[in-house]
């Protein structure tokens, strides 16, 4: 069943939880490709008492960040190391400023083009990681600000699961004082397609 507005209002640490096991689908001219979520992050909330450090809307409303300001269900994309684009899925009411970063999926349609998008043959390679995942599913800067409830990138829940979560401290944020130690990575347990 594809998600809905509504599925996307709720807080980021909440949909994180909610989104492993969901798959994500972009159909693209070329094909379409889709993976389900083993590994996401949560950013943006409060935790025991402190402000999220680790993300980017820490410093307010900027130009950057104005999408995740926005209504829950829209594409947050952003570069890192000026090569890899991070997707983000942003959360909430119109406001507020929760958003969910994609850290890995298991790769479930579309294989051979997201082969040929990584010009990589092993599948564990795929889309482990946010800059590979993103590379695979062929999301780049002009998706910022795409509506995840259309009909070129969404999310459809196709099981009930279980999916066992397994929680863990956030990756790769050591510079925040605060946010480094809150407990928002997660992942679907026992995955081998979540990032190391």
């Amino acid at each position: 069943m594809k998600w809905c507005r509504e599925d996307f209002t709720g807080d980021a640490v909440t949909t994180a939880r909610k989104l492993i096991g969901a798959v994500f689908v972009h159909d693209a001219p070329e094909g379409r490709t889709a993976g389900r979520i083993v590994e996401c992050e949560a950013y943006g909330e409060m935790y025991e008492g402190h402000r999220d450090d680790g993300a980017h809307v820490f410093k307010g409303l900027t130009p950057r960040t104005k999408v995740i300001f926005g209504e829950g269900g829209h594409i947050y994309v952003y570069l890192i190391y000026g090569m890899y684009t991070c997707l983000n899925f942003v959360c909430g009411h119109e406001g507020e400023s929760g958003s969910v970063l994609i850290r890995a999926l298991e790769p479930l349609e579309g294989i051979d083009l997201m082969k040929k998008r990584r010009h990589q043959e092993k599948m564990k390679l795929l889309t482990s990681g946010p800059g590979r995942l993103t590379q695979a599913m062929g999301i780049d800067k002009s998706f910022y600000g795409m509506d995840l409830t259309g009909d070129t990138c969404w999310v459809e829940s196709r099981e009930d699961g279980p999916f066992p979560v397994e929680v863990t401290k956030r990756k790769n944020i050591d510079y925040a004082t605060y946010g480094k130690d809150f407990p928002w990575r997660f992942i679907l347990k026992g995955s081998p397609y979540v990032s190391k």
